[in-house]
């Protein structure tokens, strides 16, 4: 018996030892996959990628800010960065109604949009995080790097382009699976940049609308990759713990699949010129009686059919893609970013009435950069929901505050950058030279690249690649008429007009370059 029991235990014991070993060999391998690029960054002088970090400026008052985003959605921080007057500029301590004087008026900025490699919602969902974070880094290497293509047909890069002293990372799903690999990178090039992410200043913001021993519920509303990660919902009981709070806050997140891209215009989500259903439509789909065109193999949400009304979706100008008829849709596709929303927003209604024990919703924090831009829209769908009756009775007011407080998490992340310019001494003291913005395209010349017929990356691609065969993808590129479309030149004219007009006078080395110069016009879609 005696026996047994020795030979019993030695087998479990030798059983615990490979499973650690194997656990720990595991692990290596995936941090030795995330850390190739930033092995080919900092040691192969052949890459394009190389920097040299030892000589690498700093600390300099000079240098641009950075900031980055999976694609035109990030421009909100940045408008928010711009626009702010809360600080005395000399003295550079907090003043509410500011001093009459930007608070950033001295600095000027450098943006790059990911947007070939956008959006970055999706790559969790297709067990790409590694190459997300890839993704994420070379994002950061150009940032700091001297290289950009003047175009997308140019087979020779310039090296013209400032570095920078402070990187704002103005996504969230960047921020929830990047910012410690980003942190990581930074203490093993040695390089002393600091890195401010969305999440914690969303969660600060929507945690002051409640009194210490208040209940309640908090809404959440990002891509799919944030929603995954946890990163609002943990910081915020993190956070909720850390100042005392003794109130039952619950959360309750809608990831947003499609809205981000549709609002970038990605044709994965959204295609102005369809009448019918699309093979490669990506966002949420309803069946009806037949199997729909995405056979259930592209979209994670469904449009549930039995509640239909309640989403009060658009039907004219092909807002909506079906067969048959709209009282009885079959192969339901969504085609416009306002139906977008109202499928989006029902979503997290329907989730929070289904829990009667949840709190009203006070607040819905945007943790996603893109969807400021339709705060307008977003409101209105809300004030449509908490009116919304089903045999007289109010299907969602119970679980609403009568005003619901859109949380933009830009404003809090424009503090905490002045705080952390402050504090590091990095104001700029000289006049401040033109910001530059630059936007990712599907690199031509390489051949191992897949388009589709709008020079995007196909889907099977873009999301088939893995980590580790360290390649140019994309270049970088200035933005221009070329490389953004006219819908998002709108957007950004009427949402955004103090960057809109930045990027208007980007202009690099004072050449013919100009991404729209005061005399010329665009043609804006009705």
């Amino acid at each position: 018996m005696m026996g047994i029991l020795k030979k019993t235990k030695y087998w479990v014991f030798t059983f615990v030892i490979l499973v650690v070993i194997s656990a720990i060999e595991g692990q290596a391998n995936s941090q030795a996959k995330e850390l190739e690029i930033v092995e080919t960054i900092l040691k192969n002088k052949n890459s394009f990628f190389y920097i040299d970090a030892e000589n690498y400026p700093r600390p300099d008052r000079r240098l641009p800010i950075g900031v980055f985003d999976s694609g035109t959605g990030g421009l909100t921080v940045l408008d928010a960065i711009i626009k702010l007057d809360q600080y005395d500029n000399k003295k550079h301590r907090f003043r509410n109604n500011g001093d009459g004087l930007m608070d950033f008026n001295e600095e000027y900025f450098i943006y790059l949009g990911d947007q070939a490699n956008m959006p970055y919602g999706n790559y969790p969902r297709q067990n790409k995080a590694d190459l997300l974070r890839e993704h994420v880094i070379k994002d950061v290497q150009f940032l700091l790097a001297n290289k950009y293509y003047p175009d997308g047909n140019a087979s020779r890069y310039k090296t013209d382009k400032q570095p920078v002293k402070i990187i704002v990372i103005a996504c969230n799903t960047a921020t929830a699976y990047g910012k410690e690999e980003i942190r990581r990178f930074m203490d093993k090039a040695g390089l002393e940049i600091k890195v401010i992410g969305v999440i914690d200043a969303g969660v600060r913001a929507a945690l002051a609308l409640f009194g210490v021993d208040e209940s309640g519920t908090v809404g959440v509303m990002a891509t799919a990759a944030t929603v995954g990660s946890g990163g609002y919902v943990k910081t915020l009981h993190a956070q909720k713990k850390a100042m005392n709070y003794t109130g039952n806050i619950a959360v309750f997140q809608q990831a947003g699949i499609g809205l981000a891209g549709a609002i970038d215009g990605s044709d994965e989500y959204i295609d102005s010129g369809a009448a019918l259903p699309r093979k490669e439509y990506r966002g949420p789909s309803g069946a009806g009686t037949k199997t729909a065109v995405t056979g259930g193999k592209h979209s994670d949400a469904e449009i549930d059919l039995t509640i239909l009304p309640r989403y009060g979706f658009a039907w004219g100008k092909n807002e909506m893609l079906f067969n048959g008829k709209a009282g009885s849709p079959e192969n339901l596709q969504i085609n416009s970013i306002k139906n977008y929303i109202s499928y989006h927003l029902v979503s997290l209604m329907e989730k929070i009435r289904k829990k009667p024990e949840a709190g009203k919703m006070k607040a819905i924090i945007l943790g996603c950069t893109h969807y400021p831009f339709y705060k307008e829209l977003l409101q209105k769908k809300l004030e449509e929901l908490y009116n919304y009756r089903k045999k007289g009775e109010y299907l969602y007011r119970p679980f609403m505050a009568r005003d619901i407080v859109l949380i933009d998490p830009a404003l809090n992340t424009a503090k905490e950058l002045y705080q952390c310019l402050a504090s590091s001494d990095l104001f700029n003291d000289e006049s401040p030279n033109r910001s530059e913005f630059y936007v990712s395209v599907p690199n031509q010349l390489n051949h191992r690249i897949q388009v589709n017929s709008s020079g995007g990356f196909t889907y099977n691609y873009k999301y088939g690649r893995e980590a580790g065969f360290i390649q140019e993808y994309v270049k970088r590129v200035p933005f221009s008429k070329k490389t953004i479309s006219p819908e998002a030149l709108h957007r950004l004219s009427q949402k955004v007009p103090p960057v809109f007009n930045l990027i208007a006078n980007f202009n690099h080395n004072n050449s013919k370059t100009a991404f729209l110069r005061k005399d010329e016009k665009i043609d804006f879609p009705n």
